[in-house]
């Protein structure tokens, strides 16, 4: 299938990673030249973190429902995420997909190597662009509600989701942003229908539905 992504500009968008979505790595400061002995760099020149916020994965989480035999509904979840928002907007969350966690460990490793295949594709990434501005004008306790697209990389697929998303401001220092419903994911956009199958051959079952929903909660914090 075709891995072409549209671009956008999103509103208030999650980052995802990851999970959308790495966090950021503190970088070395670059060498810089001598100043003059008569002149002094004034304090305001020092470079500021380029992170200008970071996912707190104690307090973010990101499931999904898989329906199997037609009727029964599970849920599972991704226990390892990571993610940031850089000072210019661009923003990740990263979802380590080794971290699936549905329960049952059996399923837990089918998951891993016949699904994601994470020898190979060991995460998921979400990423968008943010107008940062939007969260500092919130009110502690007040909540909007914005339409995102975000930019999906999965198992080796990049593509595109629409998403509604709320978006609370926590305190001063810290945002909640949500899917105001699942989103949904249908397996073969990502090349996962192949995986989908094998799932359902290993377990014995009639059928696995190929279109998951997914839902996320992500605290950001400053």
């Amino acid at each position: 299938m075709g891995k072409s992504m549209r671009k956008f500009r999103g509103r208030i968008t999650v980052v995802a990673g990851a999970a959308l979505l790495a966090a950021g790595c503190a970088e070395a400061p670059a060498e810089t030249a001598s100043a003059p002995s008569d002149q002094s760099a004034p304090a305001s020149d020092a470079a500021p973190s380029s992170k200008a916020w970071a996912l707190d994965p104690a307090q973010s989480r990101v499931s999904f429902v898989s329906i199997k035999a037609g009727e029964v509904a599970e849920v599972h979840r991704f226990t390892s995420l990571e993610g940031d928002v850089e000072a210019d907007g661009a923003a990740t969350v990263i979802i380590a997909l080794d971290g699936v966690e549905t329960n049952i460990d059996i399923r837990n490793e089918r998951m891993r190597t016949l699904l994601f295949e994470t020898e190979t594709y060991p995460r998921a990434t979400i990423s968008s662009d943010i107008d940062l501005s939007q969260y500092d004008a919130l009110d502690i306790g007040e909540r909007v509600e914005a339409t995102a697209t975000l930019r999906v990389d999965l198992h080796g697929v990049e593509g595109s989701i629409d998403a509604n998303l709320f978006v609370t401001r926590i305190d001063d220092g810290a945002v909640a942003v949500e899917t105001a419903g699942p989103v949904l994911v249908e397996a073969s956009a990502f090349d996962l229908a192949a995986g989908v199958e094998a799932l359902r051959e290993v377990a014995g079952l009639p059928s696995i539905t190929p279109v998951v929903p997914v839902t996320a909660s992500l605290v950001f914090r400053r």
